[in-house]
């Protein structure tokens, strides 16, 4: 896996993904996220695939998964997380109780990369989730 990351001037940067993505990144917010948002995007994203995979391995009916996520950092320098809360709005039809519980514990113990990383380097994750039923 590799990324390119060039300079764009003042804290601006420029990245090129292994697989041909660009996305800006910006500490001032102005032209893209600021660097620790995308590290919170890629926990959610990693988490959130892992959760509908295994719902759908479970025959789960699931139209709509959002992982809202909470993060909070230390004052010093460097300010890196020490607590990140996912929740997850599972929205479907006759979705399991059961189900969604063991697909979001699957995923933070065994499956997502980003979570466990994160983990490993000391910072406190927790999860919860709510279902949404589609009649």
């Amino acid at each position: 896996m590799t990324t390119k990351v060039e300079w764009d001037g003042d804290v601006r940067f420029n990245a090129t993904t292994g697989t041909g993505f660009n996305i800006t990144v910006d500490g001032d917010q102005k032209a893209g996220p600021r660097p620790m948002e995308l590290l919170l995007a890629g926990l959610g994203g990693c988490t959130s695939y892992d959760v509908v995979s295994i719902l759908k391995k479970s025959r789960q009916d699931v139209e709509s998964c959002v992982a809202e996520i909470l993060a909070e950092r230390s004052d010093a320098v460097p300010a890196v997380f020490t607590d990140i809360h996912v929740k997850f709005v599972v929205t479907g039809r006759n979705l399991k109780e059961k189900m969604v519980e063991r697909a979001v514990k699957l995923s933070a113990e065994e499956y997502c990369s980003a979570s466990i990383m994160l983990e490993k380097g000391g910072v406190n994750i927790t999860h919860s989730f709510e279902i949404i039923a589609i009649d």
